[in-house]
């Protein structure tokens, strides 16, 4: 029973993405669990400025190499050589594992001997033991990358055969690892060096990734050969769809690097306060946007190789239709409830005032861009389809200008304009906190994903002329009545819970949460059915 479940096939995209859905809300939870103990086990200014900030190397190498090249590039060019000739298939996919190690072990190398220099270049505000500190965790955690990059060709053989579950389960694993190292790995260390633990948990938790996704391969039909030929036909296609793609990604990670900087240069903690609202921003993101996108690609890959433009076009209205279902009443939700959701999850330990009330600041801002950022991914997916990764890299690089430009400038403004100043702490209720000018950091990434998002869908309707926006435009009008109607009900049961509650503990804080929550979630649902919006139905029949 185990194992059919463990082996079993997705049979639409909905249930697919309802799937990986789960499995990046089950994630995302346990994320924000690792979140809750980093903060209540380490200080905000000191240690967990540099835990953050120790990624940065290691996300950039995996963002360019994995996320942005092998994953996909590596599955289009899979699915068209699997319909062809299925040794040579598995052939691409053993090349692709052997090449793949190799390269990481060898940028692995490198990075061991010029972390300084480079962390000297990420963080120029840090003290030299916080540079120091940052350069032991990122020799730690770049081992990550080297087993990432062969669990990246695994996902990539699974999607291909819609066996999504393994796939589902390897980020759950991954956050697991972590968690234990938080919990368990720092006991072997001094109290000054316990963030050692953490490090080696993410180490331990992407080995977990990777060995998770081996079996359920093995029963599609992969078997390890050991052959490497960097001059294999395929491989070299795979190279060229990779290249525009890893700009993209690298410049999406030198923004986050450049954001970085800046933050090392503000009040002490503003690095993880960035950080905490980001991974907080990003949650919904991930589990709508990118679970939708990952799980719709196949389906695009297949159509487009299959010549079915139709079909194709069919499945990115539905696509777009369900996240926008999803993804609106969740950006507007998160800003109501900014305060409840970073009390309940960061407000703890170590994690003080000042910093709970810039990083719920900073999720309202960033929750303003979540409806934007939750429908980039499918279009994104879309252009990988048509095997064009050249056009979002381009506009993946001026969106992270732009972002770059307008992070210095909202910074430069807060500091120097005392009437925006003002405004925005009254607006985000800061008043009496000093320095905000980390706000302007969320600021230009939320301005950013809009004007990406609207970029994208000006030249994808280049490629696809026929993508029925009276359709989208009809479900979005349902989506903003039901969500008008969210807003209000969940204002007001704000309030209502204040008459069951004082808010001076966790449990408090939590039952307010959740009671506004419940209650607005009812009402959008309960509206949109009233409306007769059908990609609710569907979503519901799935």
């Amino acid at each position: 029973m185990v194992e059919k479940i463990f082996n079993s096939k997705a049979k639409t995209i909905t249930f697919a993405a309802l799937l990986i859905g789960c499995s990046t809300l089950i994630s995302g939870l346990l994320g924000i669990l690792k979140m809750r103990l980093l903060a209540g086990k380490f200080d905000v200014a000191f240690t967990l400025d540099c835990y953050f900030a120790a990624f940065r190397i290691p996300d950039l190498i995996s963002a360019i190499i994995i996320t942005g090249g092998i994953i996909v590039s590596f599955l289009p060019l899979f699915s068209e050589e699997f319909q062809k000739n299925e040794k040579s298939a598995w052939r691409l996919a053993n090349n692709m594992i052997n090449i793949s190690f190799v390269i990481l072990a060898g940028i692995s190398f490198l990075i061991w001997f010029f972390a300084p220099y480079l962390i000297d270049f990420i963080v120029p505000g840090f003290s030299i033991d916080q540079k120091e500190l940052t350069v032991d965790l990122t020799r730690i955690m770049f081992i990550a990358p080297l087993i990432f990059a062969l669990s990246a060709v695994f996902s990539g053989i699974l999607q291909h055969f819609d066996r999504f579950f393994a796939y589902s389960l390897a980020p759950i694993l991954y956050n697991i690892g972590i968690i234990f190292g938080i919990l368990f790995f720092t006991s072997f260390f001094p109290e000054d060096k316990m963030i050692f633990g953490v490090a080696y948990g993410v180490v331990f938790g992407s080995l977990l990734h990777l060995l998770i996704q081996i079996p359920p391969a093995i029963k599609c039909g992969f078997k390890y050969q050991f052959y490497f030929n960097i001059r294999d036909n395929q491989l070299i296609k795979i190279f060229y769809l990779i290249i525009p793609r890893m700009i993209s990604q690298a410049s999406s990670q030198i923004n986050l690097i450049v954001i970085t900087a800046i933050g090392s240069l503000l009040t002490a903690g503003s690095v993880a306060v960035f950080n905490f609202a980001n991974n907080l921003y990003l949650f919904p993101v991930s589990i709508i946007g990118v679970s939708f996108a990952v799980a719709a690609f196949p389906s695009f890959s297949r159509s487009l190789v299959n010549g079915n433009q139709n079909e194709f076009v069919s499945a990115l209205s539905l696509s777009l239709r369900q996240v926008i279902l999803a993804i609106v009443p969740i950006g507007l939700m998160c800003f109501i409830l900014r305060a409840q959701i970073v009390r309940v999850v960061l407000g703890t330990g170590e994690f003080g005032w000042t910093e709970t009330r810039l990083t719920a600041a900073s999720l309202g801002v960033f929750s303003l861009g979540i409806i934007f950022a939750g429908i980039t991914p499918i279009l994104i997916r879309a252009f990988f389809a048509f095997k064009d990764t050249k056009t979002p890299a381009i506009l993946s690089v001026f969106s992270v200008g732009i972002n770059i430009l307008l992070s210095f400038a909202f910074v430069w403004i807060i500091d120097k304009n005392q009437l925006v100043s003002l405004w925005l702490s009254s607006f985000l209720k800061l008043g009496g906190i000093d320095d905000i000018r980390v706000i302007g950091l969320a600021l230009a990434v939320t301005v950013t994903s809009i004007v990406q998002l609207v970029l994208l869908f000006v030249f994808l309707k280049r490629k696809v002329k026929e993508i029925p926006l009276r359709e989208i435009r009809v479900s979005f009008a349902k989506v903003c009545i039901g969500s008008l109607v969210m807003v209000v009900v969940t204002y007001f049961s704000l309030r209502v819970a204040l008459f069951f509650v004082d808010l001076t503990t966790f449990g408090a804080v939590l039952f307010q949460l959740m009671f506004a929550f419940t209650f607005g979630a009812l009402a959008y649902v309960a509206t949109l059915y009233l409306l007769h919006t059908k990609e609710l139905y569907s979503l519901i029949k799935r």
